[in-house]
Formats: C-alpha cells, sequence, structure tokens
C-alpha cells in the first residue's frame, strides 16, 4: 500500500470506530480494530482515541485501560484527548482513584486537562461519593485556569449531597 493508501485506510477504520462507539457498540469498534491489525494497517493515536471513546460510552472501563497500555506499549504519546476518554471510562466505570491517576499522568506527559477532562474526574469521584476529592479538582482546575461549568459544579454538588454534605456545596 502506498503512504496515501494507507492514510486512508487508517481514516476509514478510524471513522467506523467512532460510528461504532457513538451508537455505543463496542464490541463492534473494538472489532474493527481487530480486523484493522489483521489488515496490517497500522492504526495511529486517533484510531486509539476513538477505541477508548468507545469503550467508555460501552461502560468497559476495563477494556479502555486495555487498549491505553497498547497505546504505551506502542510508544505512542497518548494525547488530552487520550486520556479525556480514559478518565470518562473510569468515572462510568466508578474508578475514581484510577480517573485521577490519569489527570496526574498527564501532568507528567505535560499535557494540559480541560473542562471535559475535569469534569469526567469529578465526575468518577461524585459517583464514588468522594466529596473531597470534588473540591481538590475544582481547586486544580482554577490552577490550570480552566473554568469550572455546570457540569463540574452539578458533579461536586451531587457528591456532597450523597454524603450529607451539603453546607459544604453552599460554600
Amino acid at each position: 500500500l502506498s503512504i496515501d493508501q494507507q492514510q486512508y485506510d487508517v481514516k476509514s477504520y478510524t471513522s467506523a470506530i467512532a460510528n461504532w462507539g457513538k451508537a455505543k457498540q463496542w464490541q463492534q469498534a473494538l472489532g474493527v480494530l481487530k480486523v484493522m491489525r489483521k489488515d496490517e494497517i497500522t492504526p495511529n493515536i486517533i484510531t486509539y482515541n476513538s477505541a477508548i471513546s468507545a469503550c467508555a460510552k460501552g461502560q468497559k472501563w476495563q477494556h479502555a485501560l486495555d487498549i491505553l497500555r497498547v497505546v504505551q506499549d506502542r510508544a505512542l504519546m497518548p494525547s488530552s484527548i487520550t486520556y479525556s476518554a480514559a478518565i470518562s471510562a473510569c468515572a462510568k466505570g466508578g474508578q475514581w482513584q484510577q480517573a485521577l491517576s490519569f489527570l496526574q499522568a498527564m501532568q507528567i506527559d505535560k499535557l494540559v486537562p480541560n473542562v471535559i477532562t475535569y469534569n469526567a474526574a469529578i465526575t468518577a469521584c461524585e459517583k464514588c461519593a468522594q466529596w473531597q476529592q470534588t473540591f481538590g479538582l475544582l481547586e486544580r482546575m482554577r490552577q490550570d485556569d480552566v473554568l469550572p461549568n455546570v457540569i463540574s459544579c452539578n458533579a461536586m454538588i451531587s457528591a456532597c449531597e450523597k454524603c450529607e454534605q451539603w453546607q459544604h456545596a453552599l460554600g
């Protein structure tokens, strides 16, 4: 295959993975990734991001983390999108500690989280009633000059409510 043909094929496969992900069909998305390897088409970081997102939407956080390990094993550089998708998968799986470790990994990789990344981490903490962690994440957002939005605030309030710490949500 020529370089142009391979790039076209990578885009086609990536698009299929993303579309299966949007349809919450994570098995089909991972099937496309498997076919891609069989066809000797090398996935790029965008392809892997789409696969991680598909797993997140399918609430399969373990599979998302497996794909992230493949990214790391292949010496590809995870992007903010990669980490955001992995954090979102952790949030859906109630894996707040893993979500926070990915936030820390972003710092190590010199990547700045955006509001979507922070919201996914805050949601992971909220689902596990880690109200103190939500406050810490809101403070980190301020330090990184990332403005919290309604999702950030609602998740923090929900975490406080779950732990009967409503007075902290008012402060």
